[in-house]
């Protein structure tokens, strides 16, 4: 199934939209729909862990970060 959406966005989200595109050479819509994706396991993560996240680095060194 595929929504269509018009989205306004301010300057910061609009400057991070357009490096993601530069960085990754992924259109638009590929980038929208991946951060909603990550928003969506962010919600999960505040939900099932009161916002704690632990990431590995690949040299084996930890970084907790809480989100609120």
């Amino acid at each position: 199934m595929t929504d269509r959406i018009t989205v306004n966005l301010v300057p910061r989200g609009q400057t991070a939209l357009d490096q993601a595109c530069s960085l990754t050479q992924d259109t638009k819509t590929e980038i929208v729909d991946r951060a909603l994706v990550v928003y969506d396991l962010i919600l999960d993560i505040q939900e099932q862990s009161g916002g704690r996240l632990v990431v590995l680095g690949p040299d084996g060194a930890t970084e907790r970060i809480h989100l609120v």
